[in-house]
């Protein structure tokens, strides 16, 4: 039988841990050096901020569907569709007035009730269908995608309030971005979900191991449902956070979100095969790719070369947690 290596001795989960922020400021430090000290500027600083507010509330809905045992790839599609739809309905009123066409709550709503359909039909593909979670998110990542170019004719949407626009760009005290203040608000109320409420231990349960988790009477169906609407649900958060941040809805924004909120979970300890995995170590992933992201901009290394270098850290990332899962059987 799988066993749920959430139950883990604290001192191995912690040691862990300590390592996973061991390496951060390490990185953190190597990077400082390298860049002359242009990489701890305050200005610099704030940027990573903002750089990883998006990753990070995109990876926490994936660690959500990790942690019980699927995978979502249409997350990134699904950013893009919000987006543009969003800014549709963000549109300045003819009379050139600074309100909108529509009530300010409009486009918000819309872009987290869009996130929040295509999570749950996916879910509801999965459970209900009995179509692996790969297939399903990768035709819906298709959909969505495709969906964001007929409703936008293929071309950026512009043209917004500034209602709209300050939604990612003020900043609280003028000098903590708002963008901060949703990630530590959305992180917040994950880590409660996961850690605290009976629901989150369902969805270690369920990642451990399915069957026996409906054998001892959880909704395995209904979870998974739920699961994937929370992931679309901050999938259209973070759509609409990147085009209030853009000042556009654009069909082919979101590119490759999904991988980098993959590799933020992954890199943060959530095990690929599910069950396991913490909400903070998910934080640090994100930050981590941020850093080494932005670090890597500031040494002028072409951004191709970065897809490699972000691709090589997810396959060592697996690999060293299917080596401790070894260790630990």
């Amino acid at each position: 039988m799988k066993s749920n290596t959430n139950t883990l001795s604290p001192k191995k989960v912690s040691m862990k841990d300590f390592g996973l922020i061991l390496v951060f400021i390490a990185l953190v430090v190597i990077l400082a050096i390298v860049s002359g000290g242009t990489f701890v500027t305050p200005r610099n600083l704030l940027n990573v901020v903002k750089q990883t507010a998006i990753n990070g509330i995109l990876a926490m809905g994936m660690t959500f569907v990790i942690i019980s045992g699927d995978i979502d790839l249409s997350v990134g599609s699904t950013v893009a569709l919000t987006g543009v739809i969003a800014t549709m309905f963000a549109h300045p009123a003819a009379d050139g007035a600074a309100n909108g066409q529509y009530p300010f709550i409009v486009p918000i709503l819309l872009a987290l009730l869009v996130g929040a359909l295509v999570g749950a039909l996916n879910g509801v593909g999965i459970a209900y269908g009995s179509i692996p979670a790969f297939i399903v998110t990768l035709g819906s990542m298709t959909i969505v995608r495709g969906l964001a170019l007929i409703i936008s004719g293929g071309s950026p949407i512009f043209d917004v309030t500034p209602a709209f626009e300050s939604i990612a760009s003020i900043q609280v005290g003028g000098v903590v971005p708002i963008l901060a203040v949703y990630l530590i608000i959305i992180v917040a109320i994950c880590a409660f979900i996961l850690g605290k409420t009976v629901f989150g231990r369902r969805i270690y349960a369920i990642g451990g191991n399915a069957t026996a988790a409906s054998v001892s009477g959880i909704n395995v169906r209904k979870l998974r449902v739920i699961v994937f609407t929370i992931a679309g649900l901050l999938a259209g958060l973070c759509g609409l956070l990147v085009a209030s941040r853009t000042i556009t809805g654009s069909p082919t924004a979101g590119q490759s979100y999904e991988m980098d909120a993959i590799a933020a979970a992954v890199i943060g300890g959530v095990s690929m095969s599910g069950g396991s995995g913490k909400w903070y170590g998910v934080v640090i992933g994100a930050l981590m790719l941020a850093v080494i992201s932005n670090g890597l901009d500031i040494m002028s290394v072409n951004s191709n070369f970065q897809l490699i270098i972000k691709g090589l850290i997810i396959i060592f990332a697996v690999l060293l947690d299917i080596k401790g899962k070894g260790k630990r059987s």
